[in-house]
């Protein structure tokens, strides 16, 4: 096995090796590198077995001879754009951001401008490349309407590091979630996987045959006006839309949430309810407040609170209120 430079890489399978993924291989192998930015390499042409072009599932065999060339970093090709939001906390390997509600993380079909990607890049030009050319220093995401607390890294080393904890599960992540309902226990759990919807395929589903491992701890703060309930969520997986199809499943959707929530149906059961707070829920209310890890470069265990939005406060003052005039 060698390392021919900093971009090339050239391995010669032992016995010892053999029958491992290829992608699993190397990933092992080249610390810089994530598996799925490998898995990018397979599909691009980079990985070459005794020269040929393997599949991503390809098991090496001994005497196996493996070239992995990396491509230079391509231009982000992204224009910086100012965009608001507010800096929890700063240092020379990562950010930590208070994310607005409605502001889409990263580009995509849809969204070419007007990203936090693109605020990033206004205030700070070194964020980390492993993301993609579309995704720098991006190591994890909320939904464009949930608000709250998003790390983003630096460079490399940190985000390779941030990555490995949130694939351990070691990260601590902490939602505040006002639900339809009156959830009747005060604490509990959901271990239910998750799939992506097999007929409407931007949607996510529990499904107990094919879904990925999903777990949801939780428990109840307060109950409003007999019909909603604020819940503090610990999720200790991070599957697509996780708490939103949890909480749904259970019968109690995230109110606000146009895709799993309750449609206007469920309003009309409350009418003064629809005319005093419905029209202050313009998305699903979901906030991420905490997030805990452990620090890329000091390697100390370090926790940020991002305050509530605006609009969600609101609301939650609101049916407070509402508590009041019925109690009166």
């Amino acid at each position: 096995m060698g390392h021919v430079s900093e971009q090339d890489y050239c391995f010669v399978i032992a016995d010892n090796e053999s029958n491992q993924r290829i992608d699993s291989f190397l990933a092992l192998q080249i610390n810089d590198l994530t598996r799925s930015r490998i898995q990018e390499l397979i599909r691009d042409g980079f990985v070459k077995v005794n020269g040929h072009s393997p599949k991503i599932s390809y098991r090496i065999k001994p005497n196996d001879s493996i070239s992995l060339s990396v491509p230079p970093v391509i231009p982000y090709h992204l224009e910086p754009e100012p965009i608001i939001f507010s800096i929890i906390y700063e240092d020379d390997s990562l950010i930590v951001l208070n994310k607005p509600p409605g502001l889409v993380v990263h580009p995509a079909p849809g969204h070419s401008k007007g990203t936090l990607v693109h605020g990033l890049l206004q205030i700070c030009g070194d964020l980390s490349g492993i993301g993609g050319v579309l995704r720098p220093g991006i190591v994890h995401r909320i939904d464009k309407d949930t608000s709250g607390v998003l790390v983003v890294a630096k460079n490399d080393l940190s985000h390779n590091f941030l990555a490995s904890q949130f694939k351990e599960g070691s990260i601590t992540k902490r939602y505040l979630a006002l639900v339809h309902g009156i959830v009747t226990t005060k604490k509990g759990k959901m271990d239910l996987p998750i799939a992506r919807h097999p007929n409407r395929r931007k949607e996510m589903t529990v499904s107990l045959s094919n879904g990925k491992s999903a777990l949801t701890y939780w428990e109840k703060i307060e109950e409003f006006a007999d019909c909603f309930s604020l819940i503090s969520v610990r999720p200790k997986t991070g599957r697509t839309h996780q708490i939103r199809v949890h909480f749904s499943h259970m019968g109690h959707p995230i109110a606000g949430d146009p895709v799993y929530g309750f449609k206007q149906r469920w309003w009309k059961r409350y009418p003064s309810l629809f005319l005093d707070i419905a029209p202050s829920i313009k998305r699903q209310m979901l906030h991420a407040e905490y997030i805990g890890f452990v620090h890329p470069k000091t390697k100390r265990y370090c926790e940020f609170h991002a305050p509530i939005a605006e609009d969600m406060a609101h609301v939650i003052e609101k049916l407070r209120s509402v508590n009041l005039k019925t109690k009166a």
